[in-house]
């Protein structure tokens, strides 16, 4: 059974929008994000609340930049880090918009997009927004260790991004289209470090990238970039040699969105992570480009780690997904 699914009636991304923290947006990508915070509170008296808040502002953001109203969107697809998805539940109960709540880790903005453009090329919706984010303080506090605290951070250790974005997917209009969607499986190779995201996700992208070309017959030169997520530095280069090692090199046109984020001059260990990672350098960078013309054809795959507090508690190792969605303009 194949993994890929092909949209015949290619689905577009019609508008988006992203807001970015004051880090992000110090890098080459900040230029290309619509909103940058001044403080990563965004005035909120919480970080998980603040989060919740820009998940909000992208979604109207979305709404707004492809010039309709809350009531012209038949769906929203969303999840984030926090447990029970809070950021994208709590941020859809003011839309007043059906809500279809997913957790893929970081892997999110893939999945959301994935599903956003089955329910449009299916002909069960006209409209629908995929979105998700992250904040820095809030996974800190979930998953590693409170701010407070002080500890210091290895240097396998990827920085959490605090960020949004969304993409508002339509069955017609101007804009990138989605032409096909591969959907990862769950590959576990024993990684128990939670500090080191991108030796655990590695394996998934590998996997996910190796079943797209095998099953398309397409080589990676068929792509202008090959973009994965949020493997960080370290990640990457365990990406391509796994590839590698099965025949297939990415080596040329491979970019993660963990390693471009933040300004290279920055001490940053291995660079980018969270759901907000990808979802800020696709719906700002990625999508400049490829609306100038710069980019036409992109593979976007984005990774997840399925770990929670409880499982690596107990001593679990980390199992992980990769999902990829083809972007053609």
């Amino acid at each position: 059974m194949e993994q890929r699914i092909v949209f015949e009636r290619q689905p577009r991304i019609v508008a988006v929008s992203t807001i970015a923290g004051t880090k992000e947006c110090e890098g080459i990508v900040g230029r290309y994000v619509e909103t940058a915070l001044a403080d990563d509170m965004f005035g909120e008296s919480t970080y998980e609340k603040a989060e919740c808040k820009m998940l909000s502002h992208v979604i109207d953001g979305a709404i707004s930049n492809a010039h309709l109203a809350r009531n012209e969107i038949d769906l929203i697809v969303s999840g984030d880090l926090l447990n029970q998805i809070i950021s994208a539940s709590f941020a859809a109960r003011d839309f007043s918009v059906p809500f279809l709540g997913v957790y893929g880790a970081c892997s999110t903005m893939a999945e959301s997009l994935a599903l956003a453009a089955a329910f449009v090329d299916g002909g069960y919706f006209r409209r629908v927004v995929a979105a998700t984010g992250s904040h820095f303080a809030s996974a800190e506090r979930q998953y590693r260790y409170p701010l407070e605290l002080g500890c210091t951070r290895p240097p396998q250790s990827q920085w959490t991004v605090t960020g949004a974005g969304a993409s508002l997917v339509a069955g017609e209009g101007d804009g990138i289209r989605i032409t096909s969607a591969t959907i990862g499986k769950v590959v576990d190779y024993g990684i128990t470090d939670v500090n080191n995201m991108g030796a655990a996700m590695a394996p998934a992208a590998a996997d996910t990238i190796l079943t797209h070309f095998r099953e398309t017959g397409e080589e990676p030169d068929a792509y202008d970039l090959i973009v994965t997520g949020d493997l960080g530095a370290l990640g990457s280069r365990i990406l391509k040699d796994l590839t590698w090692e099965k025949g297939l090199d990415i080596g040329d046109n491979h970019i993660d969105c963990g390693e471009i984020v933040y300004n290279v001059l920055e001490d940053e260990f291995q660079g980018g992570s969270g759901a907000g990672c990808s979802a800020i350098v696709l719906n700002s960078y990625l999508h400049a480009k490829m609306m100038a013309g710069e980019f036409h054809r992109i593979l976007f795959l984005a990774t997840g780690a399925l770990l929670s507090t409880v499982s690596s508690g107990q001593g679990e190792s980390i199992p992980c997904i990769a999902h990829a969605v083809t972007l053609e303009k």
